[in-house]
């Protein structure tokens, strides 16, 4: 019998210290998968933090996390949500899907969008079509600051020892286990930050 071998999981990094904020990559996710008003695969956060006379803010780009546990792929009655065995990406199957939002409900990164115009629930699938070319995800390519990156988690990891899963501005990761990793300044672990702007 021949040795199983075990899945490559892609997922996310996020400098928190070169992030300005600019929205370039939650654009370019926008333009890409044609989206409608008010409709947002991947989402740019501006918190506040601290107090007077010392305050801060700092910024979080963040997308489907395409998670080690997802609770989108548990809950839809349809198996339109998937985990792909041999990418990790958690995709998804339009003409499975009939539009229940079990996914988006259950998702605590609130990721899953309701797609009005065409009935159904759609997400950031890490560009997969990029990547079966051989290029970056659209969001990796439009940041001016190069504050993210995508790739096998394991060799992010390697390369960012830094960096950390889940900060206080993010639900605990112990919930779906993100492939996401982030390196954030101080201020991003700070208790009780307020988000400002959308």
């Amino acid at each position: 019998m021949g040795k199983v071998q075990e899945m490559t999981q892609y997922g996310f990094y996020y400098n928190n210290h070169q992030c300005s904020g600019c929205r370039t990559c939650q654009v370019a996710c926008k333009d890409k998968n044609n989206l409608q008003g008010g409709v947002l695969f991947r989402k740019v956060m501006t918190y506040e933090t601290g107090s007077y006379p010392n305050p801060g803010y700092f910024h979080v780009s963040i997308s489907c996390n395409h998670c080690a546990q997802p609770a989108c792929t548990e809950v839809c009655p349809t198996g339109a949500m998937e985990k792909n065995t041999e990418t990790g990406i958690v995709m998804h199957d339009d003409e499975k899907c009939i539009g229940c939002e079990s996914c988006a409900k259950a998702c605590p990164y609130e990721q899953p969008r309701l797609i009005e115009s065409l009935g159904i629930v759609q997400k950031c699938t890490l560009c997969h079509d990029h990547i079966a070319r051989g290029e970056n995800p659209v969001c990796v390519d439009a940041c001016p600051l190069r504050a993210l990156e995508w790739g096998k988690l394991d060799d992010l990891k390697s390369k960012h020892p830094e960096a950390i899963s889940s900060i206080v501005a993010l639900p605990d990761e112990s919930q779906t286990n993100p492939s996401l990793l982030i390196d954030a300044r101080t201020s991003a672990l700070e208790s009780n930050p307020v988000q400002r702007f959308i």
